[in-house]
């Protein structure tokens, strides 16, 4: 074979290499820029799709439709209203736990929905959260699971005050419009 002839196989061969070898370097930064940005709910997600390539593609989609919402922060003096309500919600749940947890349920979606966030339907409402708050989903999903339970007073005192735990998680973070010490801790 001449030089040429093998010149001819090699370089195209060397470059098929690199592109695969850079395709899975970028799908591994992909994967693990996901991951960071999602927390459990990428876990979550992948087993739901049944394939991480499906996954992938969801929450791909999530941060789409994420960045077309308007979420905005809230104003120090809705932040205190906000603040002041939760602290109302807590002091009833001593006499009326059911209705507490069913008046915390309500209090998140009005914040959900001052600071930008659709807020018809619950799984959209998971999907659109969790671009921004992966990493307290899964205490939505609990506490809404517990709300539920209460609707039909099948919820114990123990399952309530841990739905309110939950919602806190939550309600915390979307008050604290991303900052690291959410003024919500009052």
């Amino acid at each position: 074979m001449s030089t040429g002839t093998i010149l001819a196989i090699v370089i195209p061969v060397a470059v098929v290499i690199a592109l695969i070898a850079l395709a899975i370097v970028l799908d591994r930064r992909r994967r693990r820029r996901l991951r960071e940005r999602f927390g459990p709910e990428y876990d979550r997600t992948v087993d739901d799709a049944g394939s991480r390539r499906a996954a992938e593609q969801e929450l791909g989609a999530r941060e789409k439709r994420h960045a077309e919402l308007d979420i905005k922060p809230l104003p120090s003096g809705a932040r205190e209203r906000y603040a002041e309500e939760w602290r109302g919600v807590q002091e009833e749940f001593v006499d009326r736990p059911e209705g507490a947890v069913h008046e915390a349920d309500r209090l998140v979606t009005s914040l959900m929905r001052e600071r930008g966030y659709p807020t018809e339907g619950f799984e959209q409402q998971m999907r659109d959260l969790s671009v921004e708050h992966g990493r307290t989903l899964e205490h939505y999903r609990a506490a809404h699971e517990i709300n539920t339970l209460s609707s039909s007073r099948q919820a114990t005192t123990e399952q309530l005050r841990g739905a309110m735990v939950h919602y806190r998680a939550l309600f915390d973070e979307l008050l604290s419009n991303g900052d690291a010490a959410g003024p919500g801790r009052a």
